[in-house]
């Protein structure tokens, strides 16, 4: 969130943002401004008011000592006249201070100098890829993960469209065991790098929401629960974020690094066609993220940190990937500097994909929020005990997104006779295993898949 006080001092500045960011028309700053400056003009007027009706009380009693009392008379009409236009005059502010905390939460956070431009992701911008020297022996003909996953019988779509519904999948046998690997490796990998852990409620409110940007602007992308003033959590950054909400922190605290493992729950459906086989785009999906409260002078090298941290994940198990700067046009509201890790599923051929084929999927975005969500949360620590508390800097990533990342193993670690390779290093992970084979289809619908006679 910005203050009102920075948009009032630099509306140039604002309007630059969102002239970059291509979002001219869809917010009115100078409705900002004009309503900013009317509710400035009341507070003052208010002042006036009370200040003279003051004045007026303390005349009252003195003509009445003198025994005045037509003209204390007058002035008791004249403090009533004042009390009346106090009271409209209060009623609009309230209302001017409504509005513009409302126009305030609209606006997004300014951008870091370095954000390229651009209107959409096709203007993001490749800064390296890695792991693709020496690329593993891959079969001629790469499964999809949708069907891999159907032909060893660990990942089960049918069912979860039937207990819930289109968008929610199982994970069964080997596929279940290959999420709680990767979850206790990355878990394990975090605390490496001095995360502490959080285990985080998973329905939050929506201050909550509202503190870490989610609302207003994202509702309709999130479960709420109906009757209750309660959303299922939609990214563990909320719940670990607001978690020091309205506090003072100490500059001895800081850099606090948390990592949190939740369920995550949105909306979101995806394109129609391959986008949505599969468990690339899904209503529910599990990750572990990682939020870092910082010293405002120590975020972009955090924020470099942060980035490092959250590749390690995919360098120790051995996946290509690459790093996209997310341009003006494609950046989050939230994010002052964006940039994502994608992570290489070769199986379907995508036009966006490397020469090698296949297709880039999402794993992680790193964000330095600066101040925005502090703003917002009332997130503050205090340099020094005898000096005034100030806004901390808020940065999280994912570390990393878990549906993608069994899609890119599954696909880049396939073998010829449609096994899996285990990386070598979740194998501790899984007692020693190194290849999922896959597991018998069970009822009489598997009858005809030839696990049964």
């Amino acid at each position: 969130m910005l203050s009102r006080q920075f948009v009032r001092d630099h509306p140039d500045v604002v309007r630059n943002t969102l002239e970059r960011r291509g979002m001219v028309d869809e917010i009115d700053l100078d409705r900002v401004l004009t309503i900013d400056s009317e509710w400035r003009e009341r507070k003052a007027r208010g002042d006036e008011l009370r200040h003279e009706r003051n004045e007026v009380s303390n005349r009252i009693g003195t003509l009445k000592r003198e025994g005045n009392d037509e003209d204390a008379q007058q002035a008791i009409e004249r403090s009533q006249e004042l009390k009346t236009e106090l009271e409209e005059v209060e009623a609009r502010a309230d209302e001017l201070e409504e509005q513009l905390e409302a126009a305030l939460l609209e606006l997004p956070q300014i951008l870091h100098e370095s954000v390229p431009p651009g209107e959409d992701e096709s203007d993001n911008v490749q800064l390296r890829r890695e792991g693709f020297d020496g690329l593993r022996s891959l079969p001629e003909a790469i499964v999809p993960h949708y069907d891999l996953g159907e032909r060893l019988a660990i990942i089960d779509e049918a069912r979860g469209a039937k207990t819930t519904g289109s968008g929610y999948y199982f994970l069964t046998g080997d596929g279940a065991r290959l999420e709680h690997a990767l979850v206790q490796f990355m878990l394990d990998l975090h605390r490496e790098q001095g995360y502490v852990d959080v285990c985080p409620p998973v329905p939050i409110n929506s201050d909550s929401m509202t503190g870490t940007g989610q609302l207003p602007k994202f509702a309709e992308d999130a479960y709420k629960i109906e009757d209750e003033d309660l959303w299922l959590c939609p990214t563990a950054e909320v719940p670990v974020t607001n978690m020091y909400a309205d506090e003072i922190l100490l500059r001895d605290d800081l850099p606090l690094k948390h990592q949190a493992f939740t369920p995550n729950f949105r909306r979101e459906a995806g394109e129609h066609g391959t986008e949505t086989r599969g468990i690339v785009r899904v209503h529910q999906f599990n990750k572990v993220e990682l939020v870092n409260f910082v010293e405002p002078d120590a975020s972009y090298d955090r924020f470099e940190g942060l980035l490092d941290e959250a590749e390690e994940t995919l360098r120790r198990l051995g996946l290509p990937y690459r790093i996209l700067e997310i341009c003006a046009g494609d950046i989050g509201d939230k994010q002052s500097k964006q940039v994502d890790i994608e992570v290489w599923a070769p199986a379907d051929d995508m036009d966006d994909g490397p020469p090698e084929g296949g297709r880039w999927l999402e794993v992680s975005s790193a964000s330095n929020f600066e101040d925005y969500q502090a703003r917002r949360a009332g997130l503050r620590y205090r340099p020094e005990r005898h000096e005034s508390a100030e806004y901390l800097h808020t940065l999280n990533a994912s570390g990393v997104a878990l549906p993608r990342v069994m899609v890119a193993i599954l696909e880049y670690y396939q073998n010829e006779d449609g096994t899996v390779d285990v990386p070598e290093a979740l194998q501790p992970y899984m007692g020693g295993q190194t290849v999922i084979e896959g597991h018998k289809h069970v009822g009489e619908s598997a009858l005809g898949s030839g696990d049964r006679e």
